[in-house]
């Protein structure tokens, strides 16, 4: 069996490669062929194993003949158009069947030598390449992609297995993939749930193959590792197996899983390695929603859809792969059990050549324990004082808070949802707790206000927030798709708890915990002028969108002239056009043990501050450099960054810029945008652009 490579090795090989030959055009580099979900020799080995009648492959191929109807008609359609779950469908229907039934048909012809099955898909395909001018309507992306690495796969097989497809007739397939289905997928879509860039991927990747084109392949694997807002495995899989559409239905994560999968099959044929990236993310991906189809209840952060919770079959290649690699997926076995005896075609394209080398076992895909978990779910358990004012959903948590003002009293939001008439004005030495994630406090749209929470005196102090959820959205309760009320598409401008003082140090002992604020597109938390601020085991997400003045502005978390700042355990994640953490004109700070992942801006953006440190977080998929430390006037100083995990950030891993005195040391970094550099640290002076 051929070496497999890492991602950076072949692309260096094969862009060396290709520079040398045709440094002009991409399109002159050869794959593997056939090279789409196969090899020539995995193909071989398939055809022997189902000759031989070995199990489950024999009984696979004959549900698959079965369904290789050589009686299909073919009905081409010049315009295809698919509305939003299937209204209208002019086409959709069709074109869907005819990929399948070619690849279906392509596949028998292969095994059986039966030239009937081959005439039969190159019929279908010769009936598609001449008529189909375009897509339109909501889905003309999605079903491109959903039909694109179908037909391809289909088209490999035939071109190189001595099928009779004429050169003429590839050329009119290959020039319909390359102006039809390539300049609508070209630019993606990540701003869809990410089942859409899973599936574009998975067939720009099989074009790229089928057309020898290694920089529209090259392409493809940088939208898999970096894309934006849902695009890549890490904008869709979380480092707790979590998946960005977990909470809208499992039908849909099960397609998405499948599709990023199957691109990462097609990158593993050509010797690039997406399976193991992340510590092996895909395979946490899959166990995380395989447990949950069959019974387990994993921790979310939302609430996990109980919707189509039907198993698909999407788990063969994934298993396969990674079993023959020593990683066991128990859950998504027994899922794969249960689909296999209705299973066909998935059964036969997982088939690989076995390794030569016998693997070691390495267990069960293990979610990152890197402030997970953090939120108003991470505590079960709550004991609140005896003299503690209980306030029930509809009494007024203002009344509780002045009466409990300069006391050390707790004021506890019991369970439920607590819609504030005004903002929320927090006084001094008190403590205001829920109980949970099933508390939650919600500003009222109609109060024309837009802070959740604010300091009552400009000396705010010993004062406590735990427990509880600040909701920043414009109203309490998802939607059945959270994606379609993303903050940065809401329209309005909310934030969450906002405290400013007038002189730096006024506001004292700040302590946020068990704390979770969500889609507020102003900052979820912005501190100004605190002295002894603790952030622990929060979970700041969705916060800082593009409102008034302007986006890059707004984060999750933003501290301007504070000072002995501990933000620890927490989960600073996804905010659609800021930075996980921004650090203005503060000193004395340490950021430890933190998700920092999937924001707009940077992971980390330091400004003009001293005594830093920044040491064992997890900063991931971030869409610029992990941490910033940028120069404005006088620069920072005494920045320690150090024993991070910084990985697939779609700048480099670390950017600082006169930054005096300042370690940057026993950082791991793993596929962040700057292959060739994962850090850049400049001693001078470097305005920065946008």
């Amino acid at each position: 069996m051929r070496a497999r490579f890492t991602v950076c090795m072949v692309f260096f090989a094969l862009t060396a490669a290709l520079n040398a030959i045709m440094p002009t055009r991409a399109s002159a580099q050869k794959f593997i062929h056939p090279g789409i979900d196969q090899t020539a020799q995995d193909l071989a080995h398939l055809r022997s194993l189902v000759l031989k009648g070995e199990h489950p492959y024999k009984d696979a191929f004959a549900r698959l003949k079965t369904v290789a109807d050589l009686n299909y008609t073919v009905k081409p359609h010049t315009h295809v158009l698919r509305g939003p779950y299937g209204k209208p469908n002019i086409g959709g229907d069709d074109l869907a069947k005819s990929a399948q039934m070619a690849y279906n048909c392509a596949l028998v012809w292969y095994i059986t030598q039966d030239k009937a099955y081959a005439d039969k898909a190159i019929k279908i395909l010769n009936a598609w390449a001449p008529v189909l001018w375009d897509f339109d309507y909501n889905d003309a992306k999605l079903l491109a992609a959903w039909t694109g690495h179908v037909l391809c796969n289909a088209a490999e097989i035939l071109r190189y297995t001595n099928a009779g497809w004429q050169p003429k007739e590839i050329e009119n397939f290959s020039n319909m993939l390359m102006t039809v289905y390539y300049p609508l997928m070209r630019h993606y879509y990540p701003q869809a749930n990410g089942n859409w860039d899973g599936a574009i991927i998975h067939s720009i990747m099989a074009m790229a193959i089928f057309t020898d084109n290694l920089e529209m392949f090259q392409n493809a694997v940088n939208h898999y590792l970096r894309a934006p807002v849902n695009g890549s495995i890490f904008k869709y899989i979380y480092p707790s197996g979590q998946c960005q559409e977990s909470t809208r239905d499992q039908a849909h994560v099960q397609l998405g899983l499948g599709e990023f999968a199957g691109a990462a099959q097609i990158a593993y044929t050509q010797g690039v390695d997406l399976f193991s990236l992340g510590s092996n993310r895909l395979a946490l991906g899959y166990e995380y929603t395989a447990g949950f189809l069959l019974g387990q209840q994993p921790q979310s952060y939302g609430k996990i859809s109980e919707r189509a919770k039907t198993l698909r079959d999407d788990y063969e290649a994934v298993y396969a792969h990674y079993k023959a690699r020593g990683v066991e997926m128990p859950y998504t076995k027994m899922a794969l059990d249960s689909i296999r005896p209705k299973a066909n075609r998935s059964i036969l394209t997982a088939v690989r050549v076995p390794a030569t080398k016998a693997q070691t076992k390495s267990g069960t895909p293990k979610p990152s324990p890197i402030g997970y978990v953090a939120g108003a779910g991470a505590g079960t358990k709550f004991n609140f004082p005896e003299n503690a004012i209980m306030v029930s959903p509809g009494q007024s948590l203002q009344q509780a808070l002045n009466s409990a003002a300069g006391t050390g009293k707790w004021v506890v939001a019991k369970s439920g949802l607590h819609t504030l008439p005004t903002t929320l004005k927090i006084p001094s030495n008190i403590t205001l707790a829920g109980e949970g994630l099933g508390t939650i406090l919600f500003l009222d749209p109609a109060s024309g206000e837009r802070e959740a929470l604010v300091n009552a005196a400009n000396d705010l102090h010993d004062v406590t927030i735990r427990d509880l959820v600040v909701e920043g959205s414009n109203k309490p309760e998802p939607p059945s798709d959270p994606n379609s009320a993303r903050s940065y598409r809401g329209g309005y401008n909310r934030g969450g708890i906002i405290f400013r003082a007038l002189q730096e140090g006024q506001m004292k002992r700040i302590n946020l915990t068990n704390l979770t604020v969500r889609n507020c597109t102003f900052n979820g938390v912005l501190i100004s002028g605190a002295t002894d601020v603790n952030i622990t085991r929060c979970d700041l997400d969705e916060n800082g969108s593009n409102i008034v003045p302007g986006p890059k502005l707004q984060h999750n978390l933003l501290l301007t002239h504070c000072s002995d700042i501990n933000i620890k355990d927490s989960r600073l994640d996804t905010s659609p056009h800021g930075s996980g953490i921004a650090l203005d004109h503060c000193q004395n700070a340490a950021i430890t043990n933190s998700e920092i992942a999937r924001n707009a801006y940077y992971g980390v953006l330091i400004s003009e501050s001293k005594n830093i440190t920044i040491k064992d977080n997890l900063i991931e998929a971030n869409d610029h450099s992990g941490v910033m430390v940028e120069f404005l006037s006088r620069g920072s100083e005494n920045i320690t960054v150090s024993n991070n995990q910084i990985q697939f950030n779609d700048g480099y891993g670390v950017e600082a810029f006169a930054a005096r005195n300042s370690k940057i040391q026993n950082n791991k970094y793993t596929g962040n945008g700057n292959q060739n550099e994962q850090q850049l640290v400049r001693s001078d002076k470097v305005i920065l652009m946008p």
